[in-house]
């Protein structure tokens, strides 16, 4: 399971924006490693102070101290302004799309899923050209988990966990096809062009590795990334 250009640009981005912000505030990430009781901790308070995913905070703790200079420190400005430039939008229009503060956790038959899912149906045309009716919406919510219970589909649910409480934006949908699975995303009309589409998939393919390993994603396009 592979990323696309574009997601490997965002990555790429993402972690010499991080980086950088370390080198500027490298008095402060000093003392957060120092302060910590572990390397796993100290990854945790990284990624806080720079607000930036936990995999680049570990990039960070592995700098090396002849990095720490003003010439490093241009070189990634630098590139940061290139990587910018080949981007349709950048992640702070869509702030959601770094995926810090993005989580997937699997669907369920909750009242709140349910609801989700039903929101996501009603955009949903059948081949009358007609929206779904609700016996179609509950058959195809109940067929989607029998899937999920025989492992051929894995479902999830996008939260978003930056307030008080977690907030579901969005459905992701994985389906199993002989060697390859087909992942469908779909994002909550009042949480679309925050770039949660775009976070889903990212995370989506380490999930979906762990549920069908060796096998080819097919990736339809966000609904409002």
């Amino acid at each position: 399971m592979t990323a696309g250009p574009q997601d490997q640009i965002l990555d790429r981005r993402e972690l010499a924006k991080a980086l950088l912000k370390a080198l500027e505030m490298r008095h402060e990430v000093l003392d957060a490693i120092v302060d910590s009781d572990d390397h796993a901790g100290a990854v945790r308070a990284v990624s806080g102070l720079l607000g930036s995913t936990e995999a680049n905070a570990e990039m960070v703790l592995a700098l090396q101290l002849g990095r720490l200079t003003r010439l490093e420190r241009d070189r990634l400005s630098d590139e940061v302004q290139n990587l910018d430039a080949t981007l349709k939008w950048l992640p702070e229009q869509r702030p959601a799309a770094t995926g810090v503060g993005v989580h997937l956790r699997p669907f369920s038959s909750s009242a709140e899923d349910v609801e989700l899912f039903r929101r996501r149906s009603a955009e949903q045309i059948g081949d009358d050209g007609q929206p779904w009716s609700a016996d179609r919406v509950e058959s195809e919510r109940a067929e989607g988990l029998r899937r999920v219970d025989d492992e051929s589909a894995a479902w999830f649910v996008c939260e978003d966990l930056s307030g008080d409480s977690p907030r579901s934006v969005g459905l992701v949908f994985g389906e199993l096809t002989g060697q390859e699975v087909d992942i469908a995303v779909w994002v909550d009309p009042s949480a679309r062009k925050h770039g949660y589409g775009t976070a889903a998939l990212k995370q989506s393919r380490s999930e979906l590795a762990a549920y069908f390993p060796g096998t080819i994603v097919v990736v339809r396009s966000p609904s409002g990334a």
